[in-house]
């Protein structure tokens, strides 16, 4: 039997979505945040070393991170998958293939890498600190934002809709792997992003994802998406 080990609010989420997508049976073991840090508790170090969420459990296996999680997942149990799920891996040397790549890296190692930052610099003014300090922090926060972390998130924003305006998913017109690995990014940029009426295909491509039965089982079971900031 898998377990999921889940972080309430995290990336983990999309790790349930595919497991319901792909109908395989598995545990949920729940862990909350901590109140006031909104970190993830001590208690996930004894599942890993790195304490962090999702974590996978199969048996005596241990799989972290969402994308070698995911490859997991399509690799034990993509033959089995309904005939729809037939392209979670696309052929190796397809186009298809080639943006499931890229897409696949892309949701961690660019996207989100701003989007945790955006998340940051909102957070850091209505945190407690002295009264005198709090100008500093807000507009040191500020002008990090203006200058560095808003037009980066809106390029992002930009580049993936215009992407999304010829694709029905993110690796063409089947869901594969990436659509599972940006569905968190997706959510987040769009929350984080501004009027979301200038990204009329990315809103168009949430969607159709939330719409799947799957993903509103998987939401079910695990919760929110989002941390509030």
């Amino acid at each position: 039997m898998l377990t999921v080990h889940h972080l309430e609010t995290s990336r983990s989420q999309r790790i349930l979505w595919l497991l319901e997508e792909l109908a395989v049976p598995y545990d949920i073991r729940l862990y909350r945040r901590d109140p006031v840090s909104r970190l993830a508790p001590a208690a996930l170090k004894q599942i890993h070393p790195l304490g962090k969420s999702p974590v996978v459990t199969d048996d005596d296996t241990v799989v972290t991170e969402s994308g070698a999680i995911i490859e997991y997942l399509v690799e034990r149990f993509g033959a089995q998958a309904p005939a729809e799920l037939a392209q979670l891996e696309p052929a190796r040397g397809t186009p298809e293939h080639r943006e499931c790549r890229f897409w696949m890296h892309y949701a961690e190692g660019s996207l989100m890498n701003w989007l945790v930052m955006k998340l940051v610099f909102d957070t850091i003014p209505r945190q407690p600190m002295p009264f005198f300090v709090r100008p500093v922090a807000r507009a040191l926060c500020t002008n990090v934002q203006q200058k560095l972390v808003n037009p980066n998130v809106q390029t992002a924003l930009a580049f993936i809709d215009g992407h999304l305006a010829e694709h029905r998913w993110f690796a063409g017109e089947h869901l594969s792997m990436a659509d599972f690995q940006m569905s968190f990014a997706v959510e987040a940029a769009l929350a984080r992003g501004g009027d979301e009426s200038q990204w009329p295909h990315l809103v168009a491509y949430r969607r159709r994802m939330q719409e799947r039965p799957a993903y509103q089982r998987a939401l079910d079971k695990g919760g929110p998406v989002l941390m509030q900031a």
